[in-house]
């Protein structure tokens, strides 16, 4: 039955010259960047710190600090219902594509694919099916099965040729901790994740990600100031190298900054216990603008967009799919 869905990518490069293209989810977290008067000023100051963030962080043999430059792609991946059929493409999720280029050697070393994740049936769980769920309920609670048919889809692409002719290793997600979780420093330190972090409970991020085939490990890295959560397959720490994983986190802990300042550029770096906050006030602001209210109600429309033009024209092909399809 899987074989009754296929993908196709497209890229884009994510360069001060971006501009968003029509089938673009407005809620990624780029494409709210790259609008407005200072949207080439806002794109050239976040690739900026991105390629100051790596260079800090590979410092080796890299004395003056400007060794490696990072480029990146956003890759759309869009599924086609039907083996034959391109007609009803629907669009699923975009990830960026990290590339190093180090200049040195003149070289062009892969990074990691993952890293920021967007994807229209997780607008559609979190933003329309959730909220529906809670809306007059006195206790907060998941529906059945919550994320369920959004894994099987994610790990279907993932395990696809279209996937392994395109990447050659499989995806890295970094993403924001959760604010309703206490984390605990541990003893472990890796020389470029920094000091791990562990917590009592996954937050509902983690379990949504784990039905996705991800596990999540959490990362303080070398003067940063808040754990990141990494979601990955496979042994994070074994399967990529030291430049592969500084690729996600010099881009992930970049945008961070700008989407949560209060976490990820607080003045005050986490503790041996800690619980991130949007409410921290003690944090600085970057000089690049990024709308968060603007982002939320979107998540909403684009939800919506989802249901009416994905989960219910295709509610029977995706519930047989689903039951039948084998992780």
């Amino acid at each position: 039955m899987s074989n009754e869905f296929t993908f196709s990518l497209k890229s884009i490069r994510l360069d001060e010259n971006y501009h968003p293209s029509e089938n673009t989810r407005l809620t990624t977290n780029f494409a709210n960047l790259a609008r407005g008067k200072n949207r080439q000023e806002n794109l050239r100051n976040t690739l900026n710190m991105i390629n100051n963030r790596f260079n800090a962080l590979a410092h080796w043999d890299n004395l003056k600090g400007d060794r490696y430059t990072v480029e990146l792609e956003i890759i759309s991946v869009e599924m086609n219902i039907g083996i034959e059929s391109t007609s009803n493409s629907l669009p699923l999720i975009e990830v960026l594509k990290i590339n190093i280029i180090d200049r040195k050697t003149n070289e062009r070393i892969e990074g990691i694919v993952g890293n920021n994740f967007s994807s229209y049936v997780r607008d559609y769980d979190f933003s329309v099916l959730l909220l529906g769920h809670n809306k007059d309920q006195p206790t907060f609670s998941t529906p059945d099965d919550f994320g369920g048919l959004h894994g099987k889809l994610f790990q279907c692409f993932v395990n696809s040729n279209t996937y392994k002719d395109h990447f050659s290793k499989p995806p890295v997600i970094c993403l924001s901790v959760s604010g309703s979780k206490t984390y605990q420093r541990t003893e472990n330190q890796h020389p470029v994740l920094g000091m791990e972090y562990q917590q009592d409970e996954y937050s509902l991020t983690d379990e949504y990600f784990k039905k996705m085939g991800l596990k999540v490990r959490y990362f303080m890295p070398p003067n940063s100031v808040a754990p990141l959560a990494f979601y990955f397959t496979g042994d994070l720490l074994g399967d990529y190298t030291n430049l592969e994983l500084i690729s996600t986190i010099s881009t992930m802990d970049t945008f961070q900054k700008i989407y949560r300042p209060e976490i990820y550029n607080a003045n005050s770096a986490a503790g041996k216990s800690y619980q991130p906050s949007l409410k921290h006030q003690d944090y600085s602001l970057t000089r690049i603008i990024y709308d968060r209210e603007e982002r939320s109600g979107l998540a909403i429309e684009q939800g919506k967009f989802v249901e009416e033009n994905f989960i219910k024209p295709y509610q029977a092909i995706l519930e047989q799919w689903s039951t039948n399809y084998a992780l």
